[in-house]
């Protein structure tokens, strides 16, 4: 007895990536929720210029590194290898479709993780006595 083991094909909104990418990003904005669409509507200039520059960068072997971390995911963009600045250095992360609509801001986070370790000296009074010898 065989059992077939199918990989589930990825969808959005009931539309295959190349469904989506043939989209022009003012179509895929009717797709989003509505705050990310108006964001789209507003600036989807931006984000076709984006795209543009994306893929020159990737013709010429050179890194997409990015400041604006407002910018939407498109499905052009599905793929890619972005760094968006957090305030400190790139982050970098590959586009998948998973996620779309989202914001690049949402994957460079800018707080770091805060690690709970043991105290250090001066941290309770026990301890401040002990480090004046």
């Amino acid at each position: 007895m065989e059992i077939e083991i199918r990989k589930k094909e990825f969808k959005y909104r009931g539309k295959t990536i190349e469904e989506l990418q043939k989209l022009d990003v003012r179509e895929f904005a009717n797709l989003v929720k509505s705050r990310e669409r108006r964001n789209i509507l507003r600036n989807f200039q931006k984000m076709e210029d984006f795209v543009k520059l994306a893929k020159k960068k990737i013709e010429s072997k050179k890194a997409i590194r990015t400041h604006a971390r407002d910018i939407i995911i498109v499905p052009q963009m599905i793929g890619m290898k972005i760094s968006v600045y957090n305030g400190q250095n790139f982050l970098p992360f590959e586009v998948t479709g998973e996620m779309l609509g989202h914001k690049f801001g949402e994957f460079s986070l800018t707080r770091a993780k805060i690690k709970h370790s043991k105290m250090g000296v001066g941290a309770t009074k026990g301890s401040k006595s002990k480090s004046k010898k």
